[in-house]
């Protein structure tokens, strides 16, 4: 009995060593994209935090937030306010993915909480490990009623948001 303990033990041991964590670096960038009735938008990202466990090529947690505040257009605060009502900033500072499952070396199975819903997504990405570096990039499209959101209007209703938007990302972790 004292020589399976001690196996299990050594094998434990083994197997947590083998995870290498990772944190989000501040050169990552994720984008929203999206379309109204009077043109196309882009809003960046400015507050991203992230880390990142890893077994050899393939990571095995994620955990990343995206501070709703932190999302800037070019626009102005206008179009700002409009985006942070309709994510509900006040109740839900912020959105979080956290990984469930590879699925292959180009999908991640994950949660993404938004607005206060949450849903499984599958999100393609290209996965580049290259020393103590690992770089997630891809886009992947939301439609907006998946979260309970209802797209943002301007000028008496006249300017509307399109139902979907693409997040576009490429996400930089470093030992």
């Amino acid at each position: 009995m004292k020589i399976l303990i001690t196996i299990v033990l050594v094998v434990s041991t083994f197997s947590l060593q083998a995870q290498e964590k990772y944190m989000l670096q501040d050169d990552s960038t994720l984008k929203i994209n999206g379309t109204s009735t009077i043109h196309d938008w882009t809003v960046a990202a400015e507050q991203l935090s992230g880390k990142l466990t890893a077994d050899g090529q393939s990571p095995k947690s994620i955990e990343l937030d995206v501070v709703v505040e932190g999302i800037k257009s070019e626009r102005g605060p206008t179009m700002d306010n409009k985006m942070y009502d309709a994510l509900k900033k006040d109740e839900h500072p912020k959105i979080n993915f956290t990984l469930k499952e590879v699925k292959s070396s180009s999908v991640l199975v994950g949660t993404l909480s938004i607005a206060g819903q949450s849903d499984n997504v599958e999100i393609p990405v290209a996965l580049d490990h290259t020393g103590d570096n690992i770089k997630l990039s891809g886009k992947y499209g939301i439609a907006l009623a998946d979260f309970g959101i209802e797209p943002p209007t301007a000028m008496f209703g006249q300017i509307v948001v399109g139902e979907k938007v693409e997040v576009e990302f490429a996400l930089n972790f470093s030992k």
